[in-house]
């Protein structure tokens, strides 16, 4: 239980987070897992919006840690609102969740399609109109049927958005990664798929990574504040509670929902 909240024992000294800085006269918000909850990323932007509105700093930059689609509802309306965001004075970096890495793999090749449709794909074709349950015509298997459906109605620019996502972004002494990233290797040196699925080998490690790793993809009741990593899923899809962290400094606070 202890080495799950606090990891394992290691000799490297890890830099205390109060030493870190996110960069001269620059704001920065990353937003946690959405997960088709569009009316939580409303409201969540409307909020970093106001808290934008009343800072000092020139430089203020939204990155969005990944898994916009899958589990909630509303994936569909979820990547529609990010790319009509704009018109203010935010710069904008949107990561690769395992669940559009996920997606992005079935509409190439269908052996994931049931995996994928087990950890939330399927609220994700929902939401596209995909019939899931319908009967395939004669001949054809199902998977490829429900494929064909989704490369039928997926808009050319939701495609476009999510080939476009990005594996990691670094701020100052901040790196963003949808996951987290494997200790002992070099941060310019990360597996993408460590990037966007590990999980207990970068949670249990004490080390220093060289800079804060921001991450989401792994659900906690509050965001998740270590000296080596902040954590800020929190479970929105299910909570109601879409965590943004704020770093501005040396200092970090957060915006949530509701």
């Amino acid at each position: 239980m202890f080495r799950r909240l606090f990891g394992s024992k290691e000799k490297e000294q890890v830099v205390p987070l109060s030493e870190r800085h996110i960069g001269d006269d620059t704001v920065v918000y990353s937003v946690g897992d959405i997960h088709g909850r569009v009316e939580l990323l409303e409201r969540l932007h409307d909020k970093i919006c106001a808290d934008a509105a009343g800072r000092s700093e020139t430089r203020k930059v939204l990155v969005y840690l990944g898994d916009y689609v899958d589990r909630g509802l509303e994936s569909r309306q979820v990547i529609e609102h990010l790319l009509a965001q704009g018109g203010d004075d935010l710069e904008r970096v949107f990561l690769k969740g395992n669940h559009e890495d996920a997606m992005l793999r079935f509409l190439d090749e269908t052996g994931i399609g049931r995996s994928w449709m087990g950890f939330g794909g399927d609220a994700t074709l929902y939401s596209y109109g995909v019939d899931v349950f319908g009967a395939p015509p004669d001949g054809v298997d199902r998977m490829d049927h429900i494929q064909a459906q989704l490369r039928e109605k997926l808009p050319q620019e939701h495609i476009a958005f999510l080939e476009s996502l990005t594996l990691y972004h670094q701020e100052g002494g901040f790196f963003f990664a949808h996951a987290g990233v494997k200790p002992g290797q070099p941060l310019h040196q990360q597996d993408p798929n460590d990037l966007m699925w590990i999980r207990d080998e970068f949670l249990d490690s004490r080390s220093e990574f060289g800079k804060v790793i921001v991450h989401g993809h792994t659900i906690q009741p509050q965001p998740m504040v270590r000296p080596n990593r902040i954590g800020i899923d929190t479970g929105a899809f299910a909570s109601g509670v879409l965590t943004c962290l704020v770093l501005s400094g040396a200092e970090h606070s957060f915006i949530q929902t509701p």
